[in-house]
């Protein structure tokens, strides 16, 4: 009998203790505020998102692997967006602000 294959997000419901054991393992290691999401986000922007049809034990077994690096490297990316972000909405609100200066 074949292992059940299905989307990782399936499986996310059953790995609440696999996920804990990896935020617990991070916080060791100075992640102080780590979070499931966190951890999840990170193997599916950074493991899932190639392959994202798994087995259970495949799915678990990439939890339990993700190094701190990847995590480290997954949040670098996340902060370096929400700058570029920030920079978007200041620049818009300063077009804006511009704008409305000219029309009064």
């Amino acid at each position: 009998m074949e292992p059940v294959k299905k989307h990782v997000e399936e499986w996310r419901p059953y790995l609440y203790d696999v996920i804990q054991s990896k935020v617990d393992e991070l916080r060791l290691l100075g992640y102080d505020h780590v979070t499931h999401d966190e951890v999840w986000n990170c193997l599916q922007k950074k493991v899932w998102r190639k392959s994202n049809e798994k087995t259970l034990h495949q799915v678990v077994q990439d939890v339990l692997h993700m190094s701190d690096r990847l995590f480290m490297s997954f949040l670098t990316v996340q902060v370096q967006q929400q700058d570029e972000e920030l920079s978007q909405q200041i620049e818009a609100l300063s077009q804006w602000e511009q704008d409305h200066k000219e029309v009064n």
